[in-house]
């Protein structure tokens, strides 16, 4: 599949994992879950889906053996978004839901170029 159409996939299956780890969340908050709890499951839930999604779907693998690589590449995009939102309050910008935003586009394509070349090498 062309890189381009590759990334497109990408940003299509996010907001569809996205609906499914939020649709989670809620689900476990309805159901009275304390919501640390709701927050474990459903990110642990999420990232179990978001794998075999994105694997299949946007790399065309479903080799499981590839699942450590996965959930390091969201550490790495986890951290980075930690130290770009530090940074940005440290030179003088406050709002964090503007810079949360500004740093969804970067960080997508960071997560995608590390899925496409270091996790599914396709």
């Amino acid at each position: 599949m062309p890189i381009k159409r590759q990334l497109i996939s990408f940003l299509l299956v996010g907001i569809l994992n996205t609906a499914f780890g939020y649709g989670l969340f809620a689900l476990f908050i309805y159901i009275g879950l304390y919501y640390p709890l709701a927050v474990l499951f459903s990110t642990i839930l999420g990232v179990l889906f978001n794998f075999k999604t994105i694997g299949n779907l946007v790399f065309g693998s479903s080799d499981n053996r590839l699942i450590f690589k996965f959930v390091l590449v969201y550490v790495i995009t986890y951290l980075l978004n930690i130290f770009f939102l530090w940074l940005f309050k440290r030179l003088g910008f406050e709002n964090m839901y503007i810079n949360g935003f500004v740093l969804v586009v970067p960080l997508a394509i960071i997560s995608f170029i590390l899925n496409k070349f270091f996790v599914f090498r396709r």
